[in-house]
């Protein structure tokens, strides 16, 4: 097991999806780096050596989409906070209540398109492959819009909004119907004025495999729930051999996920932040590129001077 699976895995036994975990000086000291560069040409040097190409994405990377992000002040559905809703005992108390919430934000990414910073994620890989070289997203986002530029090699550590999984059978299915029920058409308006619709739990989105007609749930990593340990295996394979890593608009905070570019960058592998602004990882990495993702990705990711296109 190499130190990077070790570190992860004693970290996602002390911490679960969406908490920090217990802080450590010591851990702190041996990550700290010099002050990060954000000169430009520096990276693009460094980016048209890297074979192996870990890109790591959060809510900012959507967030210029017009996806809401649900986090800090404002970031309400109805008067609770996601939270609030995004837990294993939320759906058990009112599923009702957590699947208006989860239609709303269905409904409202049907609407959404991919952003520069996207699309330039998914060009880079397109370009790369045809030289032998790889790009990998590992995205904390559940909203597929990485999969709508083309992004084809994509590990969602935290699920989709667009799969389902029984809670009877454990069934995973991708779902994209519009509504997913016919229970829920009209339903998931967000205003703090308007009151539950208590929908029946017959009439919620049940399991359609042969005799099952189970609850279902959307497959996403809840507050209080440990990763996919099949995803977490294949995020640590790809940071193992990765010898160049993104960080693109995630705000570093969100364990175990922001332990993943720290463990790398400690092994002596080239990090880039691409963020609106600092984060708590900032300075453990080489390089830091405040600005608009959409903005700072595409110079970077564009077509160096040194490749050869066949």
């Amino acid at each position: 097991m190499s130190l990077f699976q070790f570190a992860t895995r004693r970290l996602v036994s002390q911490a679960y999806c969406g908490l920090k975990p217990p802080s450590s000086k010591k851990q702190r000291f041996c990550l700290e780096m010099a002050r990060p560069s954000s000169n430009m040409a520096n990276f693009r040097e460094v980016f048209a050596k890297a074979k192996h190409i870990a890109v790591i994405t959060g809510a900012g990377v959507s967030a210029e989409s017009g996806v809401p992000t649900f986090r800090g002040a404002g970031g309400f559905w109805r008067k609770w906070q996601a939270q609030e809703l995004a837990t294993p005992e939320a759906f058990a108390r009112n599923p009702s209540r957590v699947w208006e919430f989860y239609h709303y934000r269905r409904e409202v990414m049907l609407n959404k398109h991919p952003n520069p910073a996207h699309i330039a994620i998914a060009e880079c890989e397109r370009r790369l492959s045809k030289q032998g070289r790889s790009v990998v997203v590992i995205t904390q986002n559940i909203d597929e819009l990485h999969r709508k530029a083309g992004t084809r090699h994509l590990l969602e550590i935290h699920g989709s909004l667009f799969k389902t999984r029984c809670t009877n059978c454990g069934n995973v299915t991708a779902d994209y119907k519009s509504p997913i029920c016919p229970a829920l058409a009209g339903k998931g308006a967000p205003d703090p004025e308007i009151e539950d619709v208590e929908i029946p739990v017959e009439e919620l989105p049940r399991c359609e495999e042969d005799g099952c007609n189970g609850l279902l749930r959307p497959h996403v990593v809840w507050f209080g729930e440990t990763l996919d340990a099949d995803v977490l295996t294949e995020v640590e394979k790809e940071l193992d051999i990765c010898d160049l890593c993104l960080v693109v608009g995630t705000s570093s905070v969100v364990y175990p996920a922001a332990m993943f570019a720290p463990q790398v960058s400690a092994r002596g592998v080239p990090v880039a932040e691409f963020n609106m602004e600092a984060t708590p990882a900032t300075n453990r990495f080489r390089f830091h590129f405040p600005g608009p993702c959409g903005t700072t990705l595409p110079p970077a990711l564009a077509r160096h001077e040194t490749e050869l296109i066949s």
